[in-house]
This record gives structure tokens, C-alpha cells and sequence, in this order.
């Protein structure tokens, strides 16, 4: 089969690297509008099912020329790119595949699912690490109770660059910022309600070798995910990492009015500031071999088992430097990566067959962690009484 991977940076080359060993992948476009990495991906592997392409992805004619004749299009674009891509990759009769939902809106997703179902397509958006899998550790833990209540998500990092105090390991700067910058949703009371960005700081005991990290809630996919596909949940939410002078730094910009998405006039010339922040940071694929630390996602589903009241904690890890021995990446992209690489081969091989768009909680779980574990990726999990 004919895959492209569009958008070759830190967590891009990873899944790329891994769909090349696949039997099924003839030939894997790597395309990107900055060929740089790829080409030192491609020289590093030496397959010859690799080619390297520079396209401009939000180019329409040029991702309709990349996506003609193409199985199966792996999107590691930027968010804000994934309903074009979509809807070309439809047009083109190829499945498609994400690391982060293509569309926030229900109403348009339902639009964009009976597109796909249409065009006899596959679509699964969202499977990278959080959100990917993440959802699927949910869905998992919450099949080991009898009821479900509660489910939280926490993401821990202890990564670190000597010299860089402002830095982001794995995804787009531009994504990064929004998510710290507008009001984080959590699921209460079984609807959605919205709290102030960076708000709640909580101290959460990792498991070793992170140990206690301050993590906060932010808008993040699964909140809004998970609570369709658990039933009876009563709570959700998502927490991740950030270190006070992160923290510290991003309610500076916020209060400058620096993570505003608009455009702004600035002497003749039209710019979003957002934009300005995330082009003064340096590139995660520029930063691959100078992480050093580990993350850990944690997922803890609580609900009641045998009549009483119990948690399961799923939870998997990886390390900074193991990851660029391996992949030339960091922990943080390479399980993003992973995840989507997981989902783009249970596509490929017939483990999902319901033509559509679909997220990870519609993914078979059990299938999922098996080809993770498969990949050398393990998930730990245990069960406790409360």
C-alpha cells in the first residue's frame, strides 16, 4: 500500500519509521514543506520505500497532486489542518489517520464522518499520545470495573534542556500556547464547564523515576472524548506538567495579549502574535538528543467493582534519551508517534473496519496496548480499593 506521512517533524518521522518496516507499505511518502528532516530520516533508514517530497500541505492543489492514488494519509501537521486534509484525503479515496482532532465542533464532525463514509473511507482522528492513547487506556481501565465514575488523565514530564528555560519537546509551539492560554474544560456533573487557564495547580505523585510534579488542567481532547464512550462518568478532566517558570512565562504572554490568534496591525505589516511567540521557540525536531528526563501518562478510571468503591491506574512510560537512541526523537514524541503508528497499522491490516471518522475510544482496546506491547511500549496497570 501507497502511505504518505504529511508533516515530517519530531513525532511525524517516528511514526513514519516505524510504518516502514510494515509488509504492507510499499511505498511511504515523507512530505513536508521543510525537507530537512526528512532527507536525514531517509539517509539514516536507507529504505527504498521512502521518498521525500516538499509539499505545502495547506497548498490545495498541491495535497490533492501528494494524496492521488495514496491508501492511507498519516496528518502530523499542525491542529487547524485536519479537516482539509480530511476532506482531501476523501476526496482521494485514502484512509486517514491523526495525532489531534480534526474538528472540536460535534456538528461538523458528524458532517465529516458522512463524508468518509461516503467515500468508503476510514478516518481516525486523535491517536497520538494524549489524546490516542490516552482514550484507549480509559476505555481499557474502565472495562476492568463494574461502573465507572470518574476518570483522570495526567501527563508528566521531567524533561529538561541545559541553556533552554522556554522550550516545548514534542508538538507545534502554536498548539502549545492555546492550550495554556484559553480557559481549561473539565467534565463536572456530567456536562462540560470551563475554569481560568493554569488555575488549579495540584501536586501528583508519579510513578518513579518522575516522582510529585505540578501538573494543571487544560482544554485537551479527551475531556470531551471520554464521557461519550465511558458511561455514567460523572467527572473528567486532564492535567499535564509545566514547571513554574513555564507557567510564569505563559500568563506573561497572556496578559500581553502575545496569545492572541488574530491578526494585528504592526507597522503595514499583518501578524498574529501568537504566531511571533512560536516562531522566537525553537523547533522540537531541532531540540532531538539535548532532552534528557522522562514522561509518563497516567490514566486513573474510579468507579465500583465487586459493590465497592475502587480505582484502576493504567499507566506507561518512556525516557528522553532512549527515545533519540532509538528514533532520533524524545519520549514525549515518540509516543505520540507510536500511538498514531499503532492506529495507522490496525487500519492497514483490517482491525478496523467501520468506514467513517472514529476516535480512539471506537479503536479495539485490548488490540491496541497488544501491538504497543508488541512494539516494546508496556502498560502497567493495578487495581485498588478506595
Amino acid at each position: 500500500m501507497r502511505v504518505v506521512q504529511l508533516g515530517c517533524g519530531i513525532t511525524g518521522l517516528v511514526c513514519a519509521e516505524l510504518l516502514s518496516s510494515s509488509r504492507l507499505v510499499s511505498s511511504l511518502i515523507l512530505a513536508d514543506v521543510r525537507t530537512d528532516a526528512a532527507q536525514a530520516f531517509k539517509a539514516r533508514i536507507g529504505s527504498k520505500k521512502l521518498l521525500v517530497r516538499r509539499v505545502d500541505g495547506t497548498n490545495p492543489k498541491e495535497l490533492r497532486s501528494l494524496l492521488r492514488g495514496c491508501d492511507l494519509v498519516v496528518n502530523s501537521m499542525p491542529w487547524g489542518t485536519g479537516e482539509r486534509v480530511l476532506r482531501t484525503a476523501a476526496a482521494a479515496g485514502a484512509n486517514y489517520v491523526d495525532f489531534s482532532i480534526v474538528s472540536p465542533s460535534r456538528r461538523e464532525f458528524g458532517r465529516l464522518s458522512r463524508a468518509c463514509r461516503e467515500a468508503g473511507v476510514t478516518a481516525v482522528t486523535a491517536t497520538g499520545e494524549d489524546p490516542g492513547i490516552s482514550d484507549v487506556l480509559a476505555v481499557h481501565a474502565a472495562g476492568k470495573l463494574d461502573s465507572a465514575s470518574e476518570v483522570h488523565i495526567m501527563d508528566g514530564d521531567t524533561g529538561a534542556v541545559e541553556g533552554q528555560g522556554f522550550f516545548w519537546s514534542v508538538w507545534s509551539p502554536v498548539d502549545l500556547l492555546w492550550e495554556t492560554t484559553v480557559p481549561a474544560a473539565v467534565y463536572r456533573n456530567r456536562r462540560i464547564e470551563y475554569v481560568p487557564p493554569l488555575h488549579e495547580k495540584e501536586i501528583y505523585g508519579f510513578p518513579p523515576p518522575l516522582g510529585p510534579l505540578p501538573v494543571y488542567k487544560t482544554i485537551h481532547e479527551e475531556t470531551f472524548l471520554v464521557p461519550r464512550f465511558v458511561k455514567g462518568l460523572r467527572r473528567a478532566d486532564f492535567r499535564i506538567s509545566l514547571d513554574d517558570g513555564f507557567v510564569d512565562a505563559v500568563r506573561m504572554i497572556r496578559k500581553l495579549g502575545m496569545h492572541r490568534a488574530d491578526l494585528v496591525d504592526v507597522k503595514g505589516a499583518k501578524v498574529r502574535p501568537l504566531d511571533v511567540i512560536a516562531a522566537l521557540m525553537p523547533r522540537p525536531v531541532d531540540l532531538a538528543g539535548e532532552v534528557k528526563g522522562h514522561t509518563c501518562l497516567v490514566v486513573e478510571v474510579v468507579g465500583r467493582k465487586g459493590g465497592k468503591k475502587a480505582k484502576v491506574k493504567a499507566w506507561t512510560m518512556a525516557s528522553h534519551e532512549d527515545a533519540y537512541r532509538r528514533f532520533r526523537s524524545n519520549a514525549a514524541g515518540y509516543l505520540v508517534g507510536l500511538g498514531g503508528a499503532v492506529t495507522a497499522e490496525m487500519v492497514l491490516e483490517g482491525d478496523v473496519e467501520k468506514k467513517g471518522l472514529l476516535v480512539p475510544e471506537q479503536l479495539p482496546p485490548e488490540r491496541f496496548i497488544e501491538r504497543l506491547s508488541k512494539r516494546g511500549q508496556m502498560i502497567r496497570e493495578e487495581i485498588t480499593e478506595l
